[in-house]
């Protein structure tokens, strides 16, 4: 090892890696130099020069000596032309690919330029080799068709599941209340389609079903039958979580939770082994059906997004194309994340605009179509199972035939505030209180902590019949419009041309105290759902936040849809009614409201907003609702972005400590790359290689002493110029490979990364060659690039590092785990930013010294603080050039 700032035949035991072994970081960004943590990559750009020229003015090595450096180096054994027949022995990587090399550890980022590079190789091969024979040119269809192939096998799969996991989940949670007798199989629904015997008012009571008082004590009313009932969901209840939490303990720890933050972190280039493995799918679809059931505030549809990826993952590893191509791979998964949406929403077109705005950081054209058909191939194997009945995506399904009129914007606006002020809360909420549960011991028993949110849940939801029932029934009541089959609380009024008329044709009449019975409840419904929801995302159970949200807006938006229908009624010869109100005619509809409120709501905590939008709108069929829910979430997007520029998965993912740069977060202040660089001036010497003049046994103890992901390689002791940069596990798996196919490889051989072998003694052992690992164009910034281009770069390439020099020389390095780390210091530690003419001056020194002589060039480069005053007497920080008496 040769560290940057001092060069030693010994190398020192401890220094400073490439990825800042030493430096401290925030707890939630502990992801340093750890073997296992690398630093994450995103989309990469074809058109990116990815190789900077140097610029060599001062260096003791001029650029024409250098090119010739590593080319006529030969070995010899004893004689000037012994050098020819010695390098004939030498096993030469370059031409023969070295098996494990370009692979990846777990808990690492891929590198994309790289993945890119491979995948364009080898289309290169297979068009150069398909008109050659029948066969290949056989291969060349296979592989353009394979990318379309395993997009139609997620969606048939996504959709299958989707369906199995509606039916039984509504099955599991009608079995709480009671039993079909003539088919165990029936939910409550089917049980009764067949029966002869219902009301009108009860239609939801059959001699079919029986509820567990019924089955038991064999009465229906009364008081012990209701506490029999009571007992029995509880029971029922508790029994489905604790079910679906020791599962998730033992069998798959990676199937709790959403999944979309770790998902949103996978398809930005991290690498989690067995998160979308076949485990992960088998234990999350079990046991989201019972999370389900359970009765908690969750949804199916957020996991319903990792269910889809992890059957794009397994598919994948079927076709080469993206199994041996991380890369590739991650394109299979965006589209898998589109078909999760397809059938969580019964909506194509908003799963395409979900992947691509909300979890998808590199989706090409072709990734576009891809993800629309496998929307599409979803949604139709989902309509084909039919799991509602009622020949719909979803159970909440509405049509709406009454317009809005322009003064209801107003109150859609007001939708929109309440649902900003829920998400902001809600995300600050929960990010405590998950941080609570890292930090205490109450964390360490998941168990207890499911079966405690359960029995509260179920304790206090029974007795309200709004939230006794399933969410996604509760938000097919709020959305339903009142009309003369509907039978619920919320549609009691009073008609106008019959008063003992207990269910009109319409709305817009005076609602009966059934009306406001039902809306105190459904306020009673409101504030539990906002406090379980805080306390239940997080849990260690599958666990969706789309349809408590929308739920808790639906609540709102349907309140306010009555009241102001009322208002409407009894006022409607205020000049806000009286252009649109006609006395008897329907005006206001209140489920219009709850569907706009669910979106504001759900909206406010994702900060999602198109794609939100065309989810909504295809759940709905009109298109004259489009300007409505535009308003209500653009506002709810507003309202939650004064409070924090994060929505709930970004908070997760920064709770997590996942390295993703979010490409929503702007970085405005005036710091230089020099000022984020490793190492910083009070550091240990960065850790780097030589090109020709390390022993195997040196390279070796680097690696040992070390725990760097990767390291700098440059030219020689005498020039810090830099060559290009080797990683960790590339080395490792060269010098394994090495041992086995290449004999005389001893601890004192030479290593070198140069294309030919350095000149040698005769009595000498066999070199090793390790140019083939070696990134000959790693990005580089000089020392004095702004930050803000950095970042920018980092976002947009798909960085995984970047060196950083001056004038050519090697000055240290920047990881994303870096840029981590200093915008979250910018964010604890926020101070007035200097003017932009202070700034350029006081960080371009000039180029001659105050002597007016040129400033000498010698071995090494450190940041260090000038006492000289250039400018009105005035200490600037320079780059100092020092030679090696002075460090």
């Amino acid at each position: 090892m040769v560290p940057a700032s001092s060069w030693t035949s010994t190398p020192p035991k401890t220094t400073t890696c490439s990825t800042g072994t030493r430096l401290q970081t925030p707890p939630l960004l502990e992801l340093a130099c750890d073997p296992r943590i690398g630093v994450i990559g995103m989309e990469e750009e074809d058109s990116a020069d990815t190789y900077l020229p140097y610029d060599g003015g001062g260096d003791t090595i001029p650029l024409q000596d250098l090119s010739g450096r590593g080319s006529n180096y030969a070995m010899s054994n004893g004689g000037g032309g012994g050098g020819a027949s010695s390098s004939t022995h030498l096993l030469d990587l370059l031409e023969e690919p070295i098996p494990g090399v370009g692979t990846y550890d777990d808990f690492h980022t891929i590198d994309w330029v790289r993945e890119k590079c491979k995948d364009r190789e080898r289309h290169r091969k297979i068009n150069s080799k398909k008109k050659e024979s029948a066969w290949e040119f056989t291969k060349s269809l296979y592989d353009a068709w394979s990318g379309w192939l395993v997009v139609t096998l997620t969606g048939l799969a996504s959709g299958a599941l989707a369906g199995v996991i509606d039916i039984a989940a509504d099955w599991l949670n009608d079995l709480k209340e009671g039993v079909c007798l003539s088919a165990m199989w029936f939910n409550h629904e089917q049980c009764c389609w067949d029966s002869n015997e219902t009301t009108f008012a009860e239609r939801d009571k059959c001699p079919q079903w029986k509820t567990w008082a019924e089955l038991i004590l064999g009465q229906a009313e009364g008081p012990g039958s209701y506490i029999m009932n009571y007992f029995m969901f509880t029971f029922w209840a508790l029994s489905f979580a604790f079910l679906a939490v020791s599962l998730v303990k033992v069998f798959a720890p990676y199937a709790c939770g959403s999944g979309i933050p770790e998902i949103k972190t996978i398809l930005s280039g991290f690498i989690i082994r067995g998160y979308l493995g076949k485990w992960t799918l088998m234990i999350k679809t079990i046991t989201l059906v019972l999370a389900v059931a359970s009765g908690l505030s969750l949804g199916k549809e957020g996991p319903l997004v990792h269910v889809a990826c992890c059957c794009g993952n397994i598919f994948s590893y079927l076709f080469p194309k993206y199994s041996k191509n991380e890369a590739k791979k991650r394109e299979v998964l965006s589209a898998a994340s589109a078909a999760g949406v397809s059938v969580a929403f019964g909506a194509p077109i908003g799963g395409v605009l979900f992947s691509l705005e909300e979890v998808s950081y590199y989706f090409p054209l072709k990734t576009l179509w891809r993800s629309f058909f496998a929307a599409l191939v979803a949604a139709f194997v989902l309509r084909s199972i039919n799991p509602f009945g009622n020949s719909r995506l979803v159970l909440f399904y509405v049509e709406y035939h009454t317009p809005w009129y322009l003064f209801e914007l107003f109150p859609f606006i007001l939708l929109g505030v309440f649902g900003g002020l829920w998400g902001a809360f809600f995300i600050r909420a929960n990010i405590a209180w998950c941080r609570r549960r890292k930090s205490t011991r109450f964390g360490k028993y998941p168990v207890l902590e499911v079966i405690t949110v359960a029995a509260i849940t179920a304790i206090v939801a029974f007795p309200n019949p709004y939230t006794r029932q399933n969410t996604s029934e509760l938000i097919k009541e709020l959305f339903t419009d009142c009309g003369p089959l509907e039978s619920s609380q919320l549609c009691q009024y009073r008609s106008q041309m019959n008063s003992s008329q207990a269910y009109p044709a319409g709305s817009d009449a005076a609602a009966t105290p059934g009306v406001y019975s039902a809306m105190w409840q459904l306020s009673l419904a409101l504030i539990f759902k906002i406090i379980m929801t805080i306390f239940t995302f997080g849990l260690k159970v599958p666990s969706g936040l789309f349809i408590p949200s929308m739920a808790i807006g639906a609540i709102a938006g349907r309140i306010v849809g009555i009241a102001v229908e009322q208002l409407a009624y009894y006022h409607h010869d205020w000049f806000l009614f009286r252009e649109w109100c006609e006395v008897g005619a329907d005006c206001i509809t209140p489920g219009l409201y709850a569907m706009v409120g669910a979106a504001a709501c759900l909206g406010g905590v994702t900060r999602m907003t198109v794609s939100l939008v065309v989810i909504v709108f295809e759940l709905t069929g009109g298109l004259e609702y489009i300007v409505p829910l535009m308003a209500a979430v653009m506002t709810s997007k507003w309202v939650g972005d004064a409070f924090g520029r994060e929505g709930i998965y970004e908070a997760h993912i920064r709770l997590n400590g996942y390295p993703f740069l979010d490409a929503k977060e702007e970085f405005t202040h005036t710091t230089l790359a020099r000022e984020v660089m490793r190492p910083r001036r009070n550091d240990l010497p960065l850790a780097v290689l030589t090109q020709d003049d390390m022993t195997l046994a040196e390279l070796q103890n680097i690696i040992s002493q070390t725990s760097c992901n990767g390291f700098p390689v440059i030219v020689s002791k005498e020039s810090q110029r830099l060559v290009g940069f080797a990683l960790r596990r590339d080395i490792t798996i060269a010098i394994e490979n090495a041992r086995r196919k290449q004999e005389g490889i001893m601890l004192n051989s030479r290593v070198y990364f140069t294309q030919h072998a350095p000149t040698l003694p005769a009595d000498s052992p066999r070199p090793l060659k390790l140019r083939s690992i070696l990134d000959m164009s790693p990005f580089t910034v000089t020392d004095h690039t702004p930050m803000e281009i950095v970042v920018d770069i980092f976002r947009k390439l798909g960085l995984r590092q970047c060196l950083v020099t001056h004038n050519g020389i090697l000055l240290g390095i920047i990881t994303k785990k870096n840029i981590l780390e200093h915008l979250e210091e910018l964010k604890q530690h926020v101070e007035p930013l200097a003017p932009p003419w202070y700034y350029y001056k006081k960080r371009y020194p000039p180029s001659y010294g105050p002597d007016g002589k040129p400033r000498p060039r010698v071995h090494n480069v450190q940041l260090a603080s000038s006492s000289s005053r250039y400018e009105e007497d005035e200490s600037e920080e320079e780059v100092r050039l020092l030679d090696n008496s002075s460090l």
